[in-house]
């Protein structure tokens, strides 16, 4: 661990500075020529800012490496980037279940934030406008947010996939007390450890991407970054796994293309998409041949029903608008033969087009949704709650219809 006071006595420091914070939150690497200090945080802590800034004043390293990539370095720099969304454009590349997990994450982290009166991320951007200020140079290392996401959901089965969603869902109403004493605990490599180690037995090719990767993607981008004092700000969970890597074997180029390239489908989850339809129509074809055409019409009527009103109700307990619950209906049964788009995508759209979100609902996104009723007072979020509750009730009409398929036909 870093022991500042032994290197002031050292003269590797500059005389006459002194720290705000000393605790075993620092970590000193040297490597060759160059000399990394690591500085673990909490995410919502004061004294974590207080810590970064300290350090950057005191040090005065040469670069300053960050816990960002640039989509979320830009956020952090621009509270108002929300006013922008292009919301249509988003449900036509399909991009709504990445904002809808992007949006869960941030109202969950910004929940926590609000018992220390800290912003989520509030070091880091410290860091960067600390070391501008400085004229020292910064870098973002950590992996794009989009290409981790994908990465978990497609390297995860089925079942681990329900989970992450599960808990995803969860922590838009999960309660969890903190105060700057329960996070400096969280900063301790031994109470991370232990829940790492559990997150790795429940889930563990979830921490592994979430986790382990982005320790590598960090560990790499710091030992390479330019001059030759650098100091690292990073999240304290990833702390023993960044500095296990840069106390090892170098990392090769080679490894970060590997965890920075987004999986292919596989044949598999390519399949499953037409996989239900081709069922549906096979058995459609099946009863007009060889069963009982008469209830032809009373199985495709359990069709459209089953479909159509089991989305309609997930519309309707979105607080959707009556033109998009009417929609849903119209929609779901249709939409449910055809694998190339899903009923949430037409609801989630029509709601965008007939109760837009206004100025407000784009500038207040970020402050609406730290609570559970936020969610659905905001227009932007009922979007996408929607396209959530439509699409769920699309999907569990169809395994129902399935079942009075196979019964009528």
């Amino acid at each position: 661990m870093l022991d500042l006071s032994a290197l002031l006595e050292s003269n590797q420091l500059s005389e006459g500075y002194s720290l705000m914070s000393v605790n075993n939150d620092y970590t000193h690497i040297q490597i060759d020529d160059k000399e990394i200090i690591l500085i673990g945080t909490a995410h919502i802590s004061q004294e974590s800012v207080n810590t970064v800034v300290a350090t950057i004043d005191t040090i005065l390293p040469d670069c300053v490496c960050v816990e960002l990539d640039h989509q979320r370095y830009q956020a952090l720099l621009n509270q108002k980037g929300w006013e922008s969304l292009d919301l249509k454009e988003v449900i036509k590349k399909k991009q709504l279940p990445f904002l809808l997990a992007n949006l869960a994450l941030s109202s969950y982290q910004k929940r926590m934030g609000l018992q220390t009166g800290v912003k989520p991320g509030a070091e880091l951007a410290a860091a960067a406008q600390a070391a501008e200020e400085h004229g020292m140079k910064v870098e973002l290392v950590d992996r794009n947010i989009r290409t981790t996401l994908l990465r978990v959901w497609r390297k995860t089965g089925l079942w681990n996939k329900m989970k992450v969603m599960a808990a995803l869902f969860g922590s838009l109403f999960e309660k969890q007390e903190l105060d700057e004493a329960e996070l400096a605990k969280l900063r301790e490599s031994d109470t991370l450890s232990s829940m790492l180690e559990e997150m790795g037995k429940l889930l563990p090719s979830v921490k592994q991407i979430l986790v382990d990767e982005r320790d590598v993607h960090m560990a790499y981008y710091i030992r390479n970054a330019p001059g030759e004092k650098v100091l690292a700000v990073v999240g304290a969970a990833h702390l023993p796994g960044i500095i296990r890597h840069l106390q090892g074997e170098e990392i090769a180029p080679e490894t970060i293309s590997e965890i920075t390239t987004i999986p292919p489908k596989t044949a598999f989850s390519k399949a499953v998409p037409w996989l239900l339809p081709s069922i549906v129509i096979a058995l459609f074809v099946g009863g007009f041949f060889f069963g009982n055409r008469d209830q032809l019409a009373d199985a495709a009527t359990a069709w459209v029903l089953a479909n159509g009103v089991l989305s309609a109700i997930g519309t309707l307990l979105a607080w959707g608008h009556p033109a998009t619950i009417i929609t849903a209906f119209v929609a779901a049964p249709l939409t449910s033969l055809n694998p190339t788009i899903g009923a949430g995508f037409v609801t989630g759209l029509v709601q965008a087009l007939v109760a837009p979100p206004t100025v407000r609902d784009m500038e207040h996104v970020g402050d609406d949704l730290v609570t559970v009723k936020g969610w659905w007072h905001n227009r932007l979020a009922r979007v996408l709650l929607v396209f959530l509750f439509s699409s769920i009730g699309s999907a569990i009409g169809t395994f129902v219809a399935l079942g009075w398929l196979k019964e009528l036909i």
